[in-house]
C-alpha cells in the first residue's frame, strides 16, 4: 500500500498542541505497522519545513529531518508535473494549493489512492483519507 503524505499530517505530527495530534500519531503508527510505503513531494517538503520553523521552532525541525523524513519518500516535483499543477489551480476557481494540487496530480500518475492529510481538499478531490 503505498499513502501520500500531506503537510498537514507531518505538522500534526509534530505539534503536540494541534488538535489532530494524537490521530494523526495512532495513524502514523499503523502505517509504520503495515509497512505502507509513504511517499511525499519536494512543494510539501517545503511547506512543512517552512510551517514547522515559523510555527514551532528548531528543535521541531530537526525531529521533522531526523525521525519524520528519513521513512518518506519524496518525488522531486519536474516541470511538467509542477505545469499540470499550475493549470489545474487556473482552472478552479478554489481555495485548493498548489502544493495540493501537485499532491493530486502525482497521486493520479501513481494511482494511489490514500492520503495521510487532515484537510477536507483531499476527499474533495476524490481521495480516501486515512482516519
Amino acid at each position: 500500500m503505498t499513502v501520500l503524505v500531506d503537510t498537514s499530517a507531518l505538522y500534526a505530527l509534530l505539534d503536540r498542541t494541534d488538535a489532530a495530534h494524537s490521530a494523526a500519531r495512532e495513524i502514523f503508527a499503523r502505517l509504520a505497522k503495515d509497512h505502507a510505503e509513504l511517499i511525499t513531494h519536494s512543494y510539501a517538503i517545503v511547506e512543512v519545513f517552512a510551517l514547522t520553523q515559523r510555527r514551532l521552532g528548531h528543535e521541531a525541525v530537526r525531529r521533522l529531518a531526523l525521525e519524520l523524513m528519513p521513512v518518506i519518500e519524496v518525488i522531486w516535483v519536474e516541470r511538467e508535473l509542477h505545469e499540470r499543477a499550475v493549470s489545474a489551480l487556473l482552472a478552479a476557481a478554489s481555495g485548493v494549493s498548489l502544493v495540493d494540487r501537485v499532491s493530486f496530480e502525482l497521486m493520479r500518475d501513481r494511482g494511489i489512492d490514500e492520503a495521510f492529510a487532515l484537510d477536507g481538499d483531499f476527499e474533495a478531490a476524490g481521495f480516501r483519507v486515512l482516519a
